[in-house]
């Protein structure tokens, strides 16, 4: 698996099986279905319903100018190009775990088809969601989920699984299989974050890694200075510190940019989540090794696929219905409304430059 993960897989390829959804039934604004908050797929589904051009699909993102979060919804406008529809991005210029409720209420307001977003936190953007739900909107999370009660369908990155265990895989091979490491992530309250945070320290744990030892956890709140300040923390405050993990796109750069700038470099090996265009320098000079990801456009399109074809009424929500995503082809739904874009892919020296992203 490590093999296919490293050099199996192309951009074209991250869009894998997909799992998932949930909540209510296929519905176009204003045909209200009555079941906002509520969780599995009701209604009958029309697989060769036609997609309205008109479909207002809006992106909502952790905060705005994350160019993590610029690049997913770059995605998601094209997506909505093709389908003819009206694209909108909004957000907040922090990542704060009730920031986005103000955004979610006035997009319903403004009478969006779908409303694609990156939760902050599960629970605080949970009334408003399902308030928008209940007004005729088709909730699509994506990268970071919201509670499934409060969302229609949610698009995964990739199985937690796969992306705990490629940063675990990554650090260990980099420090020797011995050390002490730290964790510099998002926000505290970042659903996909915890999610990865946990699943790390348990693989950990296993005998395979008894060496390693995982010494503390801060966050960077994806921004990049308090990421920048935090990762010269670690370092200051635990002097024999191997290695750094931040599934993090904003907090794996500003780690590299203070690391590759340090006595530290060489010395301490830095891993994580990253975009290869954020990346390249700090790889081409020896400061990080390797990284991982997927594509975030192929995220964002996908979500905006999902939502249309849901508020159109090709799909409902209903476990193994399948539905056309453009260019990246067919995916089946699962359970709890997860759908997975695929595994990730491992970056480096060695096919950094055939990424642009």
């Amino acid at each position: 698996m490590r093999q296919r993960i490293r050099y199996g897989v192309t951009a074209a390829a991250l869009a894998g099986v997909m799992l998932a959804a949930s909540a209510c039934g296929g519905t176009t604004r204003g045909e209200d279905d009555g079941s906002g908050g509520g969780s599995g797929g009701s209604g009958e589904a029309d697989p060769d319903a036609e997609i309205p051009e008109d479909l207002a699909i809006s992106f909502l993102p952790k905060q705005l100018n994350n160019p993590y979060f610029t690049v997913a919804d770059n995605g998601g406008k094209e997506a909505v190009d093709e389908l003819g529809g009206e694209f909108k991005e909004v957000g907040p210029s922090e990542a704060n775990a009730s920031s986005q409720v103000s955004y979610i209420n006035t997009l319903s307001q403004q009478g969006s088809d779908v409303i694609a977003t990156a939760a902050n936190d599960p629970n605080a953007v949970c009334g408003a969601l399902n308030q928008a739900r209940q007004a005729g909107s088709v909730v699509v999370t994506f990268d970071s989920d919201a509670d499934p009660k409060c969302r229609d369908l949610f698009i995964n990155q990739a199985t937690s699984e796969d992306l705990a265990t490629v940063q675990v895989e990554m650090i260990a091979e980099q420090i020797g299989g011995e050390g002490e490491i730290a964790f510099l992530s998002a926000t505290p309250n970042a659903t996909n974050q915890n999610a990865w945070l946990k699943l790390m320290e348990e693989e950990l744990a296993t005998d395979e890694y008894s060496d390693i030892e995982v010494v503390d956890t801060v966050y960077g709140n994806d921004d990049d200075q308090k990421s920048f300040n935090e990762m010269q923390g670690l370092l200051q405050t635990h002097p024999d510190l191997a290695g750094v993990v931040s599934p993090t796109t904003v907090g794996l750069a500003a780690a590299a940019r203070y690391l590759g700038s340090s006595d530290y470099k060489g010395e301490v090996a830095l891993t994580g989540l990253g975009t290869p265009n954020q990346m390249r320098e700090y790889v081409k000079n020896d400061t990080v090794e390797e990284f991982a990801l997927w594509d975030p456009a192929d995220l964002g399109y996908l979500a905006a696929y999902a939502g249309a074809s849901q508020a159109a009424g090709r799909i409902t929500g209903e476990k193994g219905q399948t539905f056309e995503a453009g260019r990246l082809g067919e995916y089946e739904i699962g359970a709890d409304g997860e759908i997975v874009l695929g595994p990730p892919t491992v970056f480096n020296k060695d096919n950094i430059d055939d990424y642009d992203f």
